[in-house]
């Protein structure tokens, strides 16, 4: 399954595409980080994510988009920028019929790291580990779009042993569990506490 994962935003708006294998291992196919000045006329600022975006989905022709939840901030206008971008993104998504994921920050963090309260520094640690890269991806947005595609593909792809015989990955098992709790409603708290 590829997977192509957004990390709305509008001055720094983060783009991850996986490729997830039936075992759930993943392989970095892009990540980038499209920009825009904040001193840019906000419609200006949304095309030009918008067109960023576009080519992505063309170029990489992705089976699947997942994007970040949006929550609410004590920052308005920060809030307000992730919502717009948010809808360019699942407008261009929805165009082109492709299934969609919306991941709460904590659902992400518990995929790849285990841990739903993980800090960034910890989930950049755990892509770069899963997809073997021999650097981390930088900034942090670019690590955060890469990690919401891969708990979108281990949510949707079908389950299978893992390499080495381990039916699953303890950051894949700690996930299975904070899914499991927040399907009980116990997830609700610690899902609306944001990873920015």
């Amino acid at each position: 399954m590829r997977v192509l994962g957004v990390d709305p935003g509008l001055t720094r708006c983060g783009v991850g595409v996986v490729d997830v294998a039936p075992d759930r291992t993943a392989r970095l196919v892009h990540v980038s980080v499209l920009r825009t000045p904040a001193d840019q006329a906000l419609e200006l600022r949304l095309l030009h994510i918008a067109r960023g975006l576009q080519a992505l989905l063309d170029q990489h022709r992705p089976d699947a988009f997942a994007i970040e939840r949006v929550f609410a901030q004590a920052n308005l206008q920060s809030v307000m920028g992730v919502a717009q971008i948010s809808g360019v993104a699942l407008h261009l998504a929805a165009e082109r019929g492709l299934p969609i994921g919306l991941h709460t920050p904590s659902e992400v963090k518990a995929a790849v790291t285990g841990y739903g309260n993980a800090d960034k520094r910890q989930v950049t640690t755990m892509v770069t580990r899963l997809l073997g890269l021999a650097e981390a991806p930088r900034p942090a947005d670019a690590a955060d779009a890469i990690a919401i595609a891969v708990c979108h593909a281990w949510r949707q792809g079908p389950v299978a042993p893992a390499r080495g015989g381990a039916a699953t990955t303890p950051a894949q098992r700690a996930w299975q569990q904070a899914e499991a709790s927040a399907r009980a409603g116990g997830h609700r708290a610690a899902g609306r506490q944001n990873w920015r």
